[in-house]
């Protein structure tokens, strides 16, 4: 909701294999800054510390980059340039700012983690969502991530859809961001309407003496 890191909407959701690819790999760029930042707290000045933050993100960046460049090369290929920005991610050094180097070790991994897969969760239902409308299908290039096995992972979910290209176009990313972000307003507003339409309990009478 704070839309924070979000620039890989526009090229890299197309499709859900694409959004789990790149939302694992913040992830865990996430986890490591935020625990490494965590560690090395107590010898940091405040002069430093946001070089010092930015040198680790890239750090754990390129172990990452290369990792996924000899493990799952051809998803390696189609995300391509957006691998080495997740350094300039804000929500990112954001975390270890806010976060990570003012908490424990143990609480910045799980800060970490759960950021990580939020912003995973976003990438997937927005690729998912665009997959869908702009292809008809989903999992599709499953295989990717996970292997020849994943050939026969993808579900085609309209046999003759022509597809709507607007969806697979940047101009869909912003579309489908938009109706994601309405359908929590949505929800938000419900609930608070429902918060406030119920009764407040009295208060116990005094128990006579």
């Amino acid at each position: 909701m704070q839309l924070l890191g979000l620039c890989p909407l526009l090229a890299v959701t197309g499709t859900v294999i694409n959004g789990l690819g790149l939302g694992l790999a913040t992830t865990l760029v996430l986890v490591t800054s935020n625990v490494t930042v965590s560690l090395i707290r107590p010898w940091l000045s405040a002069e430093i510390r946001i070089p010092i933050f930015v040198l680790l993100i890239a750090s754990a960046v390129t172990a990452i980059e290369l990792a996924m460049n000899a493990f799952f090369h051809e998803l390696y290929l189609v995300l391509g340039i957006f691998i080495p920005l997740i350094v300039t991610n804000c929500a990112i050094i954001g975390r270890a700012e806010s976060f990570a180097s003012k908490t424990d070790a143990l609480r910045a991994l799980v800060d970490g983690l759960t950021m990580g897969l939020g912003f995973t969760l976003v990438l997937v239902a927005l690729g998912g969502m665009r997959e869908v409308l702009g292809h008809g299908t989903l999992l599709s290039e499953a295989q990717l991530m996970f292997g020849p096995m994943a050939r026969d992972w993808v579900i085609t979910l309209w046999p003759h859809y022509r597809g709507l290209l607007l969806a697979v176009l940047p101009p869909g990313a912003f579309l489908g961001l938009g109706l994601l972000i309405a359908i929590k307003n949505l929800l938000d507003g419900r609930r608070a309407r429902r918060a406030a339409v119920r009764p407040v309990p009295a208060p116990a009478a005094d128990a006579p003496a």
